[in-house]
């Protein structure tokens, strides 16, 4: 069946740049757009004395220094030079580097300035400067100032890509001038890294954005055909007998919780109070290396998680929200082998509290006891401390070591009739450890090591895994290879026992994969094996071990406009996987799809296709936990199925947007049993509104229906109910339609450039409903059983997260936090698949709540020096002070 289509592909793979031969002229053309562009230069100035920060660059030195003019577009039209001229200049003195940047313009209300809270660009103009200190061509700074102040700022680097979650300590401030814009920007040494090099040499480009046209440009062009972003930038000469400063910052808070919980047990105080309080330091070891430390940190107030009704045989990952984990982690993401959120995450005996709880019983005097109840039961491990170092050389060798200790963790029992309590150990003292080496070469290749620790006090296991990674590029960086191999070992035994000891001890991956990384025309072919045993998942996570899997991947994509649109990306593949031990076919997936935005009014649009023959799903049957039996005998018997699937998105530039995805499933007729075809349908629609430049609404509606779905019963079989004892240590599959919505509105309003208030609430309901029920049998078999337990489920979660933010100095920040949560699950009878049944269940369900505050102060050594000795210096008024922030995505796709 997919014999044909696969020849197709290798053919377009093997004759493809021969098939698009045509002109010379045309030829000629598309080497140029293959070819990075020509290195500009910009020559800094050194100045004595220090700038006045206004965003009025009326100091006589701002006319001395060379400006970086004549950008080029990069979207929506890459290649013409701007009509509307940019002028940035470049001062340094012996702490700072001033960027100062004029952007002429039409008119001031072609000038586009929506205030946005930090790390959010919004509707608005931006100029950018990006620095690669070391010029590697690989690495690099990002710092980004809007029209109305709004800061944003970025790491750049193979392992991360654009990381938005890096934040720094800097100045910027901006005006309007007539038709122009002005932008001042002040970054201190203590923010970016450097060698001791008496002469700098420093990868430089900016970057504009004017909205109103949407439209970016670059001061060293930046093709999108060209493979890379960091190797594209141009030259920042002039920068000598600079040193690198002593980089020391402390950042200590104090926070403080009233939390309110309605349905607490025994004597416990439905609201408590608590007050915490660390401190995070920055420490720059040298030039190259800084520490950062947290102390005794405290997470109570990011983001609520998205919780779900998980019906897969797989964990639900979840997004970090905790920014020391998000920021600077980029060397310690290499490989995919750290999954942050295993730091700190839910103790690994929390789930077995249930099993250990002394049971209703009669002694030998003929009292009853109840048996206990659980009190409390920590569902998150409190980390003592977490430490990471990491920097480059200037030679390219970046080391990162990560270190994280957690303590002992308890669950809190009594007994009902004596009143009794005691403790249950749920995690034992942990230690957390990466260490990462990672080669820069030339070509944007790199060599890497990484290696993942985690050792835990007491009964129980330790996890290692190790791995290298390399990337290979050609000269002309048109062409590479890359790879992994990776170990992983487990040592031990099971929590809480003595004798059960762990069964994936050691295990393996690897991966290799070669293609062509440039041009319109882009291709790869890779190959990996996954073994039985390879298990990184006590630090990292993995969703399914035991496949070798082999892809081919291509892609066609034209940048410039042509007929009525703005570009075009296509790409096709087709992926083949079998089971590793024993070797057994798996699946086939052919797959495609396209999309592009149209010039006229800026409506992006796409499709996506995937067809599967047959497929066997191992994992489904849960074989292990059932019947302790590794993958292979069992599988559960996918039909061959077609899913196709679409998206609209309109013009965020208009005060009323909106994106739109659709996409259905559908299955063959599986004729082994009386049953209907399966089904899966899914649309969302996600309009937002702009009231004006300081108040947004978003609204997001998810809707998810999945027919007939084949799958394992939720919650398996329990030797306690009398229905389930028949069917012990067999594997049941049931019937179900499963709906699913999802709720989410949002709401921003920024005060100014360093105050803003965000509200997020969201609702969830996934309703399961079983129609009948079937025994799987070895190699796929079924067959339909008299089960008569009612497992209809419902499951509904309800947040809220509001927060005010305020930024009262440069990283000094006030936050005041109020979450509401309640979550609901209703079995059998219960159950029920009317949505405003659900919603109104939900709200009305006692909810837990909690009303936090937090305050962070940034003390910088030098700063404080500074002000020891000449006093306190001078603030601008609150008006005029600008607020850090990071935008979504400037960098090019």
């Amino acid at each position: 069946m997919f014999t044909r289509p696969l020849l197709l592909l290798l053919c377009l793979l093997i004759g493809g740049p021969a098939l698009a031969q045509t002109s010379a002229p045309a030829a000629d053309a598309a080497t140029a757009a293959n070819t990075p562009a020509p290195k500009k230069h910009l020559q800094a100035v050194r100045i004595a004395g220090g700038i006045k920060l206004d965003g009025q660059l009326d100091e006589p030195v701002w006319q001395q220094a060379p400006i970086a003019t004549d950008f080029i577009q990069n979207r929506p039209n890459p290649g013409p030079p701007e009509r509307h001229k940019t002028e940035v200049r470049v001062l340094y003195d012996d702490a700072n580097l001033y960027v100062g940047a004029i952007m002429h313009d039409v008119s001031p209300d072609s000038i586009l300035r929506e205030l946005t809270a930090r790390d959010n660009i919004g509707n608005s103009d931006f100029i950018g400067i990006f620095l690669d200190t070391y010029h590697d061509k690989l690495n690099g700074y990002g710092f980004i100032v809007t029209t109305g102040g709004v800061q944003a700022d970025a790491r750049y680097s193979p392992a991360g890509g654009e990381d938005f979650n890096w934040n720094a300590v800097w100045d910027s401030r901006t005006s309007i001038q007539g038709t122009d814009w002005v932008a001042e920007l002040r970054i201190p040494y203590s923010a970016i890294r450097f060698s001791k090099a008496p002469t700098q040499l420093w990868g430089v480009n900016f970057m504009r954005q004017r909205k109103k046209e949407n439209q970016a440009f670059f001061w060293n062009e930046v093709k999108p055909a060209v493979d890379g972003f960091v190797n594209q930038w141009g030259e920042l000469e002039g920068v000598s007998n600079v040193q690198p400063p002593l980089r020391l910052s402390l950042t200590p808070y104090v926070s403080g919780y009233v939390e309110h919980n309605p349905v607490a047990e025994g004597n416990q105080r439905r609201t408590t109070t608590s007050f915490n309080g660390g401190a995070d330091v920055k420490w720059g070891i040298n030039e190259s290396f800084t520490l950062d430390a947290t102390l005794v940190p405290d997470f109570g107030q990011v983001q609520s998680d998205n919780q779900v009704l998980n019906l897969s045989p797989f964990e639900v990952q979840f997004a970090e929200n905790r920014q020391f984990f998000t920021e600077g982690t980029e060397l310690f993401n290499k490989g995919g082998l750290f999954y942050s959120r295993r730091v700190g995450a839910t103790p690994i005996g929390f789930y077995g509290v249930g099993r250990q709880l002394r049971e209703h019983r009669r002694d030998g005097d003929g009292n009853i006891h109840r048996g206990e109840f659980v009190v409390s039961n920590p569902a998150v491990t409190r980390l003592l401390n977490a430490t990471k170092v990491s920097g480059r050389t200037k030679n390219g060798l970046g080391i990162g070591v990560f270190n994280a200790l957690s303590n002992d963790v308890y669950a809190t029992v009594e007994d009902s009739t004596t009143g009794a309590r005691r403790d249950i150990l749920t995690q034992p003292f942990s230690n957390y450890n990466i260490v990462v080496l990672d080669q820069s070469l030339k070509n944007n290749s790199y060599v890497s090591l990484i290696n993942t620790n985690v050792t835990r006090w007491g009964r129980t296991y330790d996890a290692n895994v190790t791995g290298g990674l390399f990337r290979f590029a050609n000269k002309k960086n048109s062409y590479a290879v890359d790879g992994r191999v990776v170990y992983s070992r487990r040592r031990g035994n099971e929590f809480g026992s003595d004798t059960t000891r762990i069964n994936d001890r050691d295990g393996y991956k690897y991966r290799v994969s070669v293609g062509k990384i440039s041009g319109n025309f882009t291709w790869n072919l890779s190959h990996g094996i996954e073994s039985q045993a390879y298990n990184p998942n006590d630090l990292g996570i993995l969703f399914g071990n035991n496949n070798i899997t082999q892809e081919l991947y291509l892609s066609y994509n034209k940048y410039k406009p042509f007929w009525k649109v703005n570009n075009l990306y296509t790409w096709a593949g087709v992926a083949h996987s079998m089971l590793y031990q024993p070797t057994q076919y798996q699946n086939v997936n052919l797959y495609g799809g396209w999309n592009t935005t149209f010039t006229k009014n800026f409506l992006s649009a796409g499709m996506n296709f995937d067809a599967n023959p047959v497929t066997r799903d191992y994992y489904e049957p849960r074989s292990r936990d059932v019947l302790g039996i590794d993958l292979g005998p069992y599988w559960v018997r996918v039909p061959a199925n077609v899913n196709v699937g679409g998206f609209l998105s309109s013009d965020y530039r208009k005060k009323m947007a909106y994106d739109l995805n659709a996409g259905i499933r559908v299955y063959g007729q599986d004729n082994r049993l009386p049953r209907p075809r399966r089904l899966g349908i899914g649309w969302s629609l996600s309009p937002r509104y702009r009231v004006n430049n300081k108040l947004n609404f978003r609204y997001s509606l998810d809707w998810n229906y999945s027919h007939n779905q084949i799958g394992y019963v939720n919650g398996g079989m329990d030797s306690d109910e009398v229905l389930d004892q028949p069917f012990m240590d067999q594997i049941i599959l049931g019937r179900r339609n499963v709906v699913t919505v999802s709720n989410v509105l949002q709401m921003a309003y920024t005060f100014t450039n360093r105050m803003s208030f965000t509200f997020r609430t969201r609702h969830y309901t996934s309703n399961v409903r079983y129609r009948d029920f079937a025994r799987l049998d070895p190699a796929g078999a079924e067959e339909l059983v008299d089960y008569r337990r009612n497992r209809d489920n419902t499951y509904n979660a309800f947040n809220i997260d509001a927060v005010y933010s305020w930024w009262f100095a440069p990283g000094s920040q006030v936050s005041i936090v109020w979450k509401n949560a309640g979550y609901t699950s209703l079995d059998a009878e219960r159950a029920t698949p009317l949505y405003f049944d659900n919603l109104s269940n939900t709200v009305n369900t006692p909810h837990n709540n909690s009303v936090s505050i937090k305050i962070l102060y940034y003390l910088d050594y030098l700063t404080v020096k500074r002000s020891l000795r000449w006093g306190p210096p001078s603030v601008p008024p609150a008006s005029t002070m600008p607020l850090p922030t990071a935008p979504p995505q400037v960098r090019p796709n």
